[in-house]
């Protein structure tokens, strides 16, 4: 049993490196902003150590116009599973600008998408602004269960209320 996951960054699922590149094209002529979120690379199969970006992290009450995006850092949780950064420039220039810069601090890798946002339309960055590398790797995204219950459980749980349905009252029983 390993205490620890390797901090080495292997790179970014290609599911998740689509989704960054398709939200970005949605959000034009806004920017776009997430927070990249990494998972342990044997999680997914990888015979490596190492984590790899599978997910993004869009912030209730982003605010983006076409020339910036702001986050309401206060309702950013404390993630262990966060690398990073990811934001479009829709004028398609892939290099970070000095507001960018001021926000890479936090995070090992960050990532500009630039119009028109296709595969060769993006960008990676360390938190100095210095252009990285950033493998694109096939793997399977697992699937985020934020509601783990069926439609059984549902109408279970709708027949156990109406029959215990007895008013104010049934709170005195």
């Amino acid at each position: 049993m390993r205490l620890f996951r390797s901090d080495e960054l292997l790179g970014i699922a290609r599911e998740t490196m689509e989704f960054v590149l398709e939200a970005s094209e949605e959000s034009h002529p806004n920017e776009y902003m997430g927070f990249l979120r990494a998972d342990d690379a044997r999680k997914l199969d990888l015979d490596r150590d190492g984590q790899v970006i599978t997910d993004v992290l869009v912030i209730p009450g982003t605010e983006s116009n076409p020339t910036s995006a702001s986050v309401r850092t206060h309702m950013k949780p404390n993630d262990m599973r966060a690398v990073g950064s990811v934001h479009s420039h829709p004028n398609g220039v892939l290099r970070p600008s000095d507001a960018d810069l001021a926000t890479f601090g936090q995070g090992r890798v960050h990532i500009i998408a630039g119009a028109p946002y296709g595969w060769g339309d993006w960008k990676a960055f360390d938190n100095e602004g210095t252009q990285t590398t950033l493998d694109v790797l096939d793997v399977a995204v697992p699937d985020e269960h934020f509601f783990d219950f069926t439609q059984e459980d549902i109408d279970r749980e709708i027949g156990e209320d109406r029959r215990d349905d007895g008013g104010f009252l049934s709170w005195f029983r």
